[in-house]
């Protein structure tokens, strides 16, 4: 009898001993993936910040490359010209221009910069991965709303209100006839227009994938199957079952 209780206490420990080292083990695994799944999203961000790069940085510095030129080349007819109107025009002109290189400057898309901050944080431990996937979240929000503002149709009434200051400014101001005014609103227009609707917008796109990939940054734990023990006892017996 004696013999047989010893069997007994043998086989729950080594069945205890199992069900726990399963159980570590699950443990373990959980926070594998969970770092894992820290990672894909730090390399997910900084993957889709970089590929953005070139668009923006085509778009950026374009404009206001084209600003600066504009505004210099008609700050030169301007001091050179006899020309009453042309003076006048020019002037008018190289004044748009410079705002339009101001707020270009004010309201940077430098999306590569963001993605070279993120890879020179550290990420060699838990902690830092958390605290490098927060800072990038934020880089990536920045951006995309950055590129939200830029076709928010306040940027669009601030422009055109621009516009159709120079516009009376040529007619009233200036003396001109009302068409002279119109041509002038109409062409700023154009220009301004131009420049709000081939902004990029891939940034604003993947960040909103993004949030419904991992749902607002947070891991989904609707799909996740995880194993279910369950442990018998009878008598004389205990068994351990695990279900997947």
């Amino acid at each position: 009898m004696e013999i047989k209780k010893e069997k007994y206490m043998h086989k729950s420990n080594v069945v205890i001993f199992v069900f726990l080292f399963i159980l570590s083990a699950n443990l373990i695994a959980q926070t594998v993936t969970k770092d894992s799944l820290i990672l894909e999203r730090i390399q997910y961000i900084q993957t889709k910040l970089n590929q953005s790069k070139p668009t923006v940085d085509g778009w950026w510095y374009g404009w206001l490359g084209g600003y600066a030129a504009a505004t210099v080349a008609q700050g030169v007819v301007a001091l050179t010209n006899s020309d009453k109107n042309t003076r006048q025009d020019m002037v008018l002109g190289a004044a748009t221009t410079f705002l339009g290189a101001t707020l270009q400057v004010l309201t940077p898309l430098n999306t590569g910069h963001a993605a070279n901050i993120i890879s020179q944080l550290p990420d060699s431990t838990p902690e830092l991965q958390v605290g490098k996937l927060k800072i990038a979240e934020q880089l990536f929000k920045s951006n995309a709303l950055t590129e939200k503002a830029g076709r928010s149709w306040e940027i669009h009434a601030l422009n055109e209100a621009v516009n159709l200051s120079s516009g009376l400014i040529t007619w009233i101001a200036y003396k001109r006839t009302v068409w002279d005014g119109v041509a002038n609103f109409l062409l700023n227009s154009a220009i301004t227009e131009t420049q709000i609707w081939t902004q990029p917008t891939r940034t604003l796109k993947d960040y909103e994938v993004y949030c419904r990939k991992y749902k607002s940054g947070f891991i989904s734990e609707t799909n996740r199957i995880e194993p279910e023990f369950y442990l018998r006892t009878g008598v004389g017996n205990v068994s351990l079952n695990i279900v997947f």
